[in-house]
């Protein structure tokens, strides 16, 4: 098999799990709020996958073989839960078990929670930026950002020394520079006056 054939099949797979996430996402945050706990079960799910299962490398692998039994995953679930979840939260781990998708929930946790901040009127937001920014710069940025596209974000940023010019913007499918508005501006051109400086001393200021 080609380079580009891999590539087009592991693309081809990503979509298709993308778009089976996006099912299930829908029908959690569907039952959630129909139980009044969306916010409590979207944090016990994103506790699983990004805390707990990393951390248990043989729970994780169980949950995403498909050699192991569902109704074996579902004793997994049930002493992982013990109480301590929501039954939400617990009812919808066995939905994944019984349908062999345990294996994608973190892409269906990452679907869910985009799908909630959709229905709170929320954007998500990446800021790249050249150096990294001190949390007053971030309130800044994200204010600046929302005033100019009219739009309330939900802001993520990403430090890659690469983008000289200081600070892009991406919501959705949508790139900005830093001239979507004159505060991006200003603050586009003090990160790359950081940049300069930096290159020309030979220093990395985090805060400055």
């Amino acid at each position: 098999m080609t380079a580009a054939a891999t590539h087009a099949e592991s693309s081809h797979v990503d979509i298709a799990a993308d778009r089976v996430a996006k099912v299930y996402a829908q029908a959690i945050i569907d039952a959630a709020e129909a139980a009044g706990c969306r916010r409590e079960v979207l944090a016990e799910l994103g506790m699983l996958a990004r805390d707990v299962l990393p951390k248990v490398p043989d729970a994780a692998a169980v949950f995403a073989s498909p050699k192991v039994a569902p109704v074996e995953k579902s004793r997994i679930i049930d002493r992982l839960a013990q109480g301590k979840l929501k039954p939400t939260t617990t009812n919808a781990l066995h939905v994944l078990a019984r349908h062999g998708r345990l294996g994608l929930l973190s892409t269906v946790v990452q679907a869910a929670e985009r799908l909630a901040n959709e229905r709170d009127g929320k954007r998500e937001a990446t800021f790249t930026t050249a150096v990294p920014l001190d949390a007053a710069e971030q309130a800044r940025i994200v204010g600046e950002t929302e005033k100019a596209l009219a739009a309330s974000l939900v802001p993520s940023f990403v430090v890659d020394p690469a983008i000289i010019g200081g600070l892009v913007v991406r919501v959705g499918d949508t790139i900005y520079d830093q001239s979507v508005a004159t505060g991006l501006a200003r603050l586009g051109g003090r990160l790359h006056a950081r940049n300069v400086q930096a290159i020309q001393s030979g220093e990395y200021s985090w805060h400055s």
